[in-house]
């Protein structure tokens, strides 16, 4: 039950940081490709982790990153007057680089098919199959 009310907390705290991010805040030092890609609060509700993405140059995404940590007292602020709750979580916002990560894993695996080529290749069996 506890952490079914952690997870509605974290999507409306999602929103509303998501919101804060594209019309709010206005640090030209955060890109406007960034994006929230989840947002885990803690259990005593204390801190939220807010993960976000940058499309873009990594330097974009650090300084995306820190000042997005800078503006933390705002957001903090918007989700105590938004989100009623008894204890306002404190924000950190963290690199998300999960897309990234599938991103180059999706380049290795069409490299890998274009080195070996879509000939016979064996199934864990031993076993010869054409595709």
């Amino acid at each position: 039950m506890r952490y079914d009310r952690t997870l509605r907390i974290s999507e409306e705290i999602k929103k509303l940081v998501s919101q804060l991010i594209q019309f709010e805040i206005k640090d030209p030092r955060i890109s406007e490709l960034t994006s929230i890609t989840r947002v885990e609060t803690t259990n005593d509700l204390r801190f939220v982790n807010i993960y976000i993405s940058v499309l873009g140059q990594s330097e974009q995404a650090t300084e995306t990153v820190a000042a997005l940590n800078r503006a933390k007292g705002f957001v903090r602020k918007a989700i105590g007057k938004d989100i009623q709750l008894r204890y306002t979580p404190e924000p950190i916002f963290k690199l998300d680089q999960s897309i990234e990560h599938s991103v180059r894993m999706s380049r290795l695996i069409e490299e890998v098919k274009k080195t070996h080529g879509p000939e016979n290749t064996e199934d864990d069996n031993g076993h010869e199959h054409d595709e």
